[in-house]
């Protein structure tokens, strides 16, 4: 994917890596001064080909965090599933501090409809899970296609077994403490960085 839009929109994607030595002036910069784009121009720039499905999520602000970060990576577009809810909420809105307004999403019912659609139009079926057989999300490059719909499950139970039957991959993210388990819209920043990396 030629990623030049987004270079010219965003220089620091070509500066070099700086040293923050103590001698060394590096300014905090303010909101204003991050170059963002507009809900409208964002709706309008080409997007990464990564879709994101939301199987059951049950809490509002971790709905209202999967907005913020699908708009922070350049998401395609969000689906949201099942039980997921749906904007406008007080709760999702919190989270998603405006980013309900620049994200496209659709609210879908049958969830395992909408794998098998995507998996027809040419996406690879990316679940997030912890299961038997798993790729390590560092060895993502490793993961073949150029369309990639990324499912992200339940905060309790996970993603349904019939979704994790239909994947193409089972991703896991490693971990190497006692819980082995992130929160889901944490998990999804890990997740969909790497997937941008692909891209820029």
């Amino acid at each position: 994917m030629d990623a030049a839009f987004l270079i010219n929109k965003h220089p620091k994607l070509v500066k070099e890596t700086y040293f923050c030595g103590m001698s060394t002036s590096n300014k905090k910069l303010k909101l204003w001064e991050l170059d963002r784009v507009s809900p409208e121009e964002f709706k309008e720039q080409q997007k990464f080909p990564v879709v994101v499905i939301l199987d059951s999520i049950r809490s509002l602000n971790n709905v209202g965090s999967f907005f913020r970060t699908c708009d922070a990576f350049n998401v395609e577009k969000l689906y949201l599933c099942g039980i997921t809810a749906t904007p406008p909420h007080r709760e999702i809105t919190k989270t998603a501090i405006g980013a309900t307004e620049s994200m496209e999403w659709e609210h879908v019912e049958n969830v395992l409809e909408l794998c098998d659609r995507l998996k027809a139009e040419g996406y690879q079926l990316c679940t997030i899970e912890q299961t038997e057989n798993t790729t390590l999300l560092q060895n993502l490059p490793e993961v073949k296609g150029e369309k990639f719909a990324v499912v992200f499950g339940n905060e309790v139970d996970g993603v349904n077994q019939e979704i994790v039957d239909r994947s193409n991959y089972v991703l896991e993210i490693p971990q190497f403490g006692t819980k082995h388990s992130l929160n889901v819209s944490v998990c999804a920043g890990v997740v969909l960085w790497e997937f941008a990396k692909r891209f820029i």
